[in-house]
């Protein structure tokens, strides 16, 4: 998750900047197989192309790209100049550009558009019609710009996770607690606490405020129609995740025959 907004100017997300070489004991590779297969799978379920390139807005570490690179020719752009030295490291065939979601523009097209949980830390209205605007200029006709925020409004619980893991002679493990101190804005606050094992055996203990956007469901759907995609809201199925209210939003990009048969009112999906 990579912040896409001013909101990043403050004092917290410090995972994705001197602390990102911790990043991949928070969220290892290996645990990204399973969703990326799910990406690849609506792609290929709701592209009318088939589908060959993908551009992932806001694609941190990589740790996607990993898993999605089988198949499809991946560009990764990312504002943190960090996290692309990270995802060069682990992902060195694929192309990496430093760039902004609401804003980049590549003047090239693509089968696929991916905005992963980066979206979530777009905390204005202003901001999400960008990122959205943004993808649609990229998505081919025919192909699907996939977003998955993290929570929205309908499905948003307080609560606390806990994780992490060992690699290399260090290990990390977090403490994650999400709150709304105000729940009539569009914002909700994740207090992320990690405990870091260096080689040498010292411990520190590292508190990363993020400040993360909270939409409604029709907010997303009338945003993603204004840009001129066909919404559609899929479950997300995911072994780990007992909490069945959490969606995907897909845009269909209209191929030259247009896309039919997605009621805007009823553009609900499963896979």
């Amino acid at each position: 998750m990579v912040l896409e907004s001013e909101a990043r100017s403050g004092p917290g997300l410090r995972l994705y900047r001197e602390l990102a070489e911790w990043y991949p004991l928070l969220t290892p590779v290996a645990d990204y197989g399973e969703e990326a297969a799910f990406y690849r799978r609506l792609y290929e379920t709701h592209c009318r192309r088939r589908p060959r390139t993908l551009l992932d807005l806001g694609s941190g570490g990589g740790h996607n790209a990993a898993h999605l690179k089988a198949t499809l020719q991946c560009t990764l752009v990312d504002l943190e100049p960090a996290m692309l030295a990270l995802s060069g490291r682990l992902n060195p065939e694929c192309e990496h550009v430093r760039g902004d979601m609401r804003s980049i523009r590549l003047g090239r097209l693509f089968d696929c558009v991916l905005l992963h949980d980066a979206v979530s830390y777009l905390i204005s209205r202003e901001d999400l019609v960008k990122a959205i605007a943004c993808a649609y200029a990229h998505t081919a006709p025919g192909g699907v710009a996939l977003f998955q925020p993290d929570f929205i409004t309908e499905t948003f619980t307080p609560g606390t996770d806990t994780g992490g893991s060992d690699a290399d002679g260090r290990a990390l493990r977090y403490l994650e607690w999400r709150w709304d101190p105000v729940p009539a804005d569009n914002t909700y606050l994740t207090e992320m606490v990690y405990l870091l094992r260096h080689d040498d055996g010292g411990v520190e203990v590292v508190h990363d405020r993020h400040v993360m956007g909270l939409f409604s469901r029709a907010v997303w759907l009338a945003s993603i129609a204004d840009a001129g995609f066909q919404p559609l809201v899929v479950p997300f199925h995911h072994s780990s995740n007992c909490d069945a209210g959490h969606e995907i939003f897909l845009g269909l990009r209209p191929d030259a025959a247009g896309v039919e048969g997605i009621a805007f009112s009823a553009a609900v999906h499963n896979v």
